[in-house]
C-alpha cells in the first residue's frame, strides 16, 4: 500500500541553526516568554525543549528571583536530558550545573527519593530533576506552600489529565491555586490518548503558549528531506508479514505488540522477539558488555547487529546504557521493543519506526514517529509504518480489527496536518484590491476570529483541536462511510467544539469551527497553477483559489481523502466488511443531524422523480437520507401524541 503521507521538506537548516545565545529557533520562540509564570511549550520531537527549559530556568534563577527548579520527567531514563551541560560557551550567560546527588533519575544513592527530594527543599541546591512519580509522593508529603518562588518544569506533559483521579494533575491544579510557584509544561503531543483534557478550560487560560509546529521543525532541518508515513496490512499472524516491511539495512524501531492484544496472537513477548531474530538471520553470538545480540543476514552475511529492550533482565539495563551513548550510526541497526524506546528516546540515526499493530492513542503514534524524524547526516527519507491485522469476516474480531485500521488512518489524518506547510486564511473583502500576499488565501463568507479568545486557540490549539475532532468516534465513522460532509462540518464538529471549549459563545464556535473546516479541507489538497491562476483541489474537482467559499468548502469531507486510499488497498468483500461494521456501531442520528439533512433529502426526491432514499441501499449517503426521513417522522409522530396528551 502506497503512503497515506510522504511531504518533502526545503532543507533550510533554519530549526537546528543557533543565535548568538546558543539558542535554536524553538528556543529561542520559548525565551521570548521567560517572564511568563505558566508557559506551555508544545513543539515536535528533537525541536530542543529540554535546553529551551534550561535557558528560562536559568533567566529565573538568576534574573527574576526564583530560588529553584524542579524538573519532573515521566522516566528515569528521560532524566540525562537534564544533566550538566555547557551553555555559557555558546554565548549563554551560565551553564546548566546540577549537583548529581539531585539528579534523582540518575543517582546511585540508596537514601529514599522523597527524602532527597524534600531536603533539596531546605538546602542550597537550586536545580532538581526527579520522575513524575517522585513529585506526585513528595508533593503528599509537602504543603503547597513549599513550592513557592519555585519554577516547576513538567516534561511531557500529555500525561498530566484534568481527570479527578489523575494525581499528577491535582498536583498542578493545587499548585495554581495555592502556592506563588511558577510552571513550564512540555510536550511534543497535547492531547490524550483517553480524549480527557489535560487542563480544565479554566486552568489552561492561565497559560501563556510557545507553539513550534512540525513544518517548522522539518523544514529547517539540514539533512532530512522527506517523511513517509504509511500502513501495511496483513492477514493471520504479523509475523508471516514482517519480513515484507522490515527492511535490515535500515536502522529501525521495531515495537511488537503487547502479549495481550490480538495482534500478538498470545504470543509470549519473548518468543516474538525470537522469531522476529530468526527472521533476520542466524544467531552469530551476544556481546556480554553491551547485550547486542549479533546476527548473521541471511541474504548476503552481514552482520546485523540488534538491541532486544523487550527482555527485562540485568541484560537490559547493559543494552540501555549502551544505546545512551551510541556515537556512529554502525554501533546498532535494529532496536526490539515494547514499552520502551518511545518518548524522551534519542537515537538520531534511526530511519524507520515500524510498528506492530495500533496504539491505544494518537500521542503514542506521534511520539514513535518522533523517534525516526531527528536530523542526522545518514539519512534523507524517515519513514513510519504501522503493520495492522486487516479484517477478517470469519473472526469475531472484526469490529476490533476495522477499529483499529480507522484509528490508523486517523493518525496518518492528522499527522498529515501537522506536517503540511501552514496556510493563512482571512475572510475576503470585495472592496479589497490589494493582491494577496503570499501563503494567504482569502476565502468568501469565512468569519473573523471577533474576540481574543478565538484568537488565541486558532493561534496555538488548533492542532490539538483537530486531534479531538479525529479522536471523535462519530466524526471519524461518519466521515469513513461517505455521510454528508455538511453534517459533519456544520453539526458534529461544532458539537465537539462546544464540549471542548463550554466557556464560548455560539458566534466563537462558529469562527472556530469555519476555520478547523477551512485548514483541513485545504492545508493538506493538491493545489497547482495555470494561466497564472491558482487551482485547488476540491473533492473530485480544482477550483479557482480566488472563488473559494465557505459554503463550497463545507460541502466538502476534509477526512475522505485517507479514507478514499483505504478503500483502493482493500479487495470488495474486505471494504463492505468495514463499511457494515462502521454502520452497525454507528450513533445514532440526532434532531440536529437530520434538521440539516433535510434539505438534501428534498434534493435527492426531485432528482429522482419523486423516488425517496432507500434504506437498503448500497449507497452510504443515500442509506443517511432514509435515516433522516425515518428519524424526522418518528420525531413528528413523538410531538403529536405529546400535543394530544397535553391537550385531553
Amino acid at each position: 500500500m502506497p503512503d497515506l503521507v510522504n511531504v518533502t521538506y526545503a532543507q533550510t537548516g533554519e530549526s537546528t541553526n543557533t543565535n548568538e545565545m546558543g539558542m535554536r529557533a524553538m528556543q529561542a520562540r520559548a525565551f521570548e516568554q521567560r517572564a511568563s509564570q505558566y508557559l506551555l511549550i508544545k513543539a515536535p520531537p528533537a525541536s530542543g525543549k529540554s535546553r529551551a527549559l534550561m535557558f528560562i530556568g536559568l533567566d529565573k534563577l538568576h534574573n527574576q528571583g526564583i530560588d529553584k527548579v524542579i524538573v519532573a520527567v515521566p522516566e528515569r531514563s528521560i532524566g540525562g536530558s537534564f544533566g550538566y551541560t555547557e551553555l555559557n560557551k555558546f554565548g549563554f550567560f551560565a551553564d546548566w550545573n546540577i549537583n548529581p546527588h539531585y539528579n534523582l533519575c540518575t543517582s546511585a544513592s540508596n537514601q529514599s527519593k522523597v527524602k532527597i527530594f524534600k531536603e533539596f527543599l531546605d538546602s542550597d541546591e537550586r536545580i532538581l530533576i526527579c520522575t513524575h512519580a517522585t513529585l506526585r509522593f513528595a508533593y503528599q508529603e509537602l504543603e503547597d506552600s513549599a513550592f513557592d518562588n519555585t519554577l516547576l518544569a513538567i516534561d511531557e506533559f500529555h500525561h498530566v489529565s484534568a481527570d479527578g483521579d489523575n494525581v499528577l494533575g491535582d498536583v498542578l491544579r493545587a499548585l495554581i491555586e495555592n502556592s506563588t510557584a511558577h510552571i513550564v509544561a512540555m510536550t511534543g503531543s497535547y492531547f490524550r490518548g483517553d480524549s480527557v483534557s489535560i487542563l480544565t478550560p479554566e486552568d489552561e487560560m492561565k497559560f501563556d503558549k510557545v507553539s513550534f509546529n512540525y513544518y517548522e521543525q522539518l523544514n529547517g532541518y539540514q539533512y532530512l528531506k522527506s517523511l513517509g508515513i504509511g500502513y501495511h496490512f496483513y492477514k493471520g499472524h504479523y509475523l508471516t508479514a514482517i519480513e515484507e516491511v522490515l527492511d535490515t539495512d535500515k536502522k529501525t524501531i521495531v515495537h511488537i505488540p503487547n502479549v495481550n492484544s490480538a495482534e500478538s496472537g498470545k504470543d509470549d513477548k519473548y518468543e516474538q522477539v525470537a522469531a522476529i531474530l530468526d527472521i533476520i538471520g542466524e544467531h552469530q553470538f551476544t556481546d556480554p558488555e553491551t547485550g547486542v545480540i549479533h546476527i548473521k543476514r541471511k541474504e548476503d552475511g552481514k552482520i546485523i547487529k540488534v538491541a532486544d529492550l523487550v527482555w527485562d533482565e540485568k541484560d537490559r539495563e547493559k543494552t540501555q546504557a549502551f544505546l545512551r551513548d551510541i556515537k556512529h550510526e554502525d554501533d546498532i541497526d535494529i532496536i526490539i521493543a515494547l514499552g520502551m524506546a518511545k518518548e524522551g528516546f534519542d537515537w538520531s540515526f534511526c530511519e524507520h519506526a515500524l510498528t506492530i499493530g495500533y496504539r491505544n492513542s494518537l500521542t503514542e503514534i506521534v511520539q514513535i514517529i518522533g523517534r525516526c524524524t531527528r536530523d542526522s547526516h545518514n539519512k534523507t527519507h524517515a519513514q513510519f509504518t504501522n503493520l495492522i491485522a486487516e479484517p477478517d469476516a470469519s473472526s469475531d474480531q472484526v469490529n476490533y480489527a476495522v477499529n483499529n485500521m480507522l484509528k490508523a488512518i486517523t493518525c496518518s489524518l492528522l499527522m498529515e496536518q501537522v506536517l503540511a506547510p501552514n496556510f493563512k486564511f482571512k475572510a475576503k473583502d470585495p472592496a479589497d484590491k490589494e493582491p494577496t500576499p503570499p501563503g494567504v488565501i482569502s476565502i468568501g463568507g469565512l468569519k473573523e476570529p471577533s474576540t481574543k479568545r478565538t484568537k488565541q486557540i486558532l493561534e496555538t490549539d488548533l492542532d490539538d483541536l483537530k486531534a479531538s475532532i479525529l479522536q471523535d468516534d462519530n466524526i471519524v465513522k461518519a466521515s469513513a462511510a461517505g455521510h454528508d460532509p455538511e453534517v459533519i462540518n456544520k453539526v458534529l464538529i461544532p458539537k465537539l467544539i462546544e464540549k471542548k471549549y463550554p466557556d464560548l459563545s455560539k458566534d466563537e464556535i462558529e469562527e472556530i469551527r469555519q476555520r478547523v473546516v477551512v485548514d483541513s479541507a485545504i492545508s493538506t489538497s493538491e493545489i497547482k497553477e495555470e494561466g497564472g491562476k491558482k487551482f485547488v483541489r476540491m473533492a473530485d474537482k480544482f477550483i479557482n483559489i480566488d472563488e473559494l467559499h465557505i459554503d463550497l468548502i463545507d460541502q466538502v469531507n476534509p477526512f475522505q481523502k485517507a479514507f478514499e486510499i483505504l478503500s483502493k488497498a482493500v479487495n470488495t468483500d474486505t471494504l463492505k466488511l468495514i463499511q457494515d461494521s462502521i454502520e452497525s456501531t454507528r450513533m445514532q442520528m440526532s434532531k440536529e443531524e437530520a434538521i440539516a439533512l433535510w434539505p438534501k433529502v428534498q434534493e435527492f426526491v426531485n432528482a429522482n422523480g419523486g423516488r425517496h432514499p432507500d434504506i437498503n441501499s448500497r449507497n452510504g449517503r443515500e442509506r443517511e437520507l432514509a435515516q433522516c426521513i425515518i428519524y424526522l417522522r418518528r420525531l413528528a409522530q413523538e410531538q403529536a401524541a405529546q400535543a394530544q396528551k397535553e391537550a385531553m
